[in-house]
């Protein structure tokens, strides 16, 4: 009987429960396309989804994962009369609203792009959901303009980096930050000269510097973001879409920690910003995949932008996946981190 493996904890809580499962495969349901899957991409979600910190976890026992690459491996007789743009032995990449820690992935066509040509699996895996999310946030919510200053945190992150390319392609100047002179150097290789490594008091860094922006993308939360929200012109926008400052540094939460970093959180008088003519945005990529309008004209506008592949650096095995998690969750990874799947 086939059978897939996949990456499963009973419920959320801790990343400890995380253990990987052989099942048989289900039938393959109407409509949809069987993946088997050659690479899988990591999102600080599936940290916060594991630990219990995501709003949008699934109860009870789920696979995490939202993006992946692979090889369609059946259509479904139902499907072969139709116009799919898919069929068996096409190379493609996706997005799923968890399941992605798995070996086999069934989708609907609408969920997936064609793996460009000269990618590898890996880097297939590393761009739709990272991509989504700074695209986004950079022309939906952002209205990103080519005369924008973009001020860019964890610039050196798989979202980070492709919000960089994107900023720059679409004519924007980017100004990304990162947490240590390392990151910095990596970014200026890659041709971004204007890189910030933060330092403990980033409001004064930021006055000293000169700095002001029209848009700030922010996934850290805390004084950081309050910083950057002082130094937005006016009608600028802070485009909010995570809060790495609660990452767990261990298996489970440190829940007295992260209740005085929610009572401590940034807040903002919308008062204020009416008369400062400022904004701040947040969104959830997870009601992006459930807006599957929204979500094809996305996927449209990204394939028509001519980027490179995205920075893959780091790639696991897909039996290393608490390897993998552990050194996300650690903040020192640059570029995406993938599990690379044994064909």
């Amino acid at each position: 009987m086939p059978t897939l493996t996949a990456w499963e904890t009973p419920k959320a809580g801790s990343l400890a429960r995380l253990t990987q499962k052989t099942m048989p495969l289900p039938t393959l349901p109407l409509g949809q396309l069987r993946i088997g899957v050659h690479a899988v991409g990591l999102n600080f979600a599936d940290i916060f989804a594991l630990t219990g910190l995501y709003s949008a976890t699934p109860q009870g026992a789920f696979t995490p994962g939202l993006e992946f690459s692979g090889t369609v491996i059946d259509a479904g007789a139902h499907n072969k009369a139709t116009d799919s743009l898919f069929k068996v032995g096409d190379r493609v990449m996706g997005v799923t609203r968890f399941g992605g820690y798995c070996s086999v992935i069934d989708s609907e066509p609408d969920y997936l792009m064609p793996l460009p040509r000269h990618w590898d699996f890996a880097q297939g895996a590393a761009f739709p959901a990272q991509t989504l999310t700074a695209w986004y946030a950079l022309t939906t919510l952002g209205n990103l303009q080519p005369d924008h200053n973009v001020l860019i945190h964890s610039a050196a992150g798989g979202v980070g980096l492709q919000a960089m390319k994107l900023t720059q392609a679409l004519g924007a100047t980017p100004v990304g930050t990162v947490g240590n002179p390392n990151k910095a150097r990596i970014l200026q290789d890659m041709g971004f000269s204007d890189v910030l490594v933060r330092q403990r008091d980033f409001s004064r860094q930021l006055t000293e510097s000169g700095h002001r922006f029209d848009l700030v993308l922010d996934a850290i939360g805390g004084t950081v973001q309050q910083a950057s929200f002082a130094a937005l012109n006016p009608m600028g926008r802070l485009v909010v879409f995570g809060a790495a400052e609660f990452t767990p540094t261990g298996n489970r939460p440190n829940y007295l920690k992260a209740a005085w970093r929610y009572l401590r959180r940034p807040r903002y008088d919308v008062m204020d910003m009416i008369s400062n003519n400022r904004s701040v945005m947040a969104f959830n990529l997870i009601w992006l995949w459930e807006q599957k309008t929204i979500m094809q004209t996305l996927l449209r506008e990204l394939q028509a932008i001519d980027l490179p592949p995205p920075h893959v650096g780091h790639r696991f095995a897909f039996d290393d996946a608490h390897a993998a998690l552990a050194l996300l969750q650690s903040g020192q990874s640059v570029g995406k981190v993938v599990l690379e799947v044994p064909q």
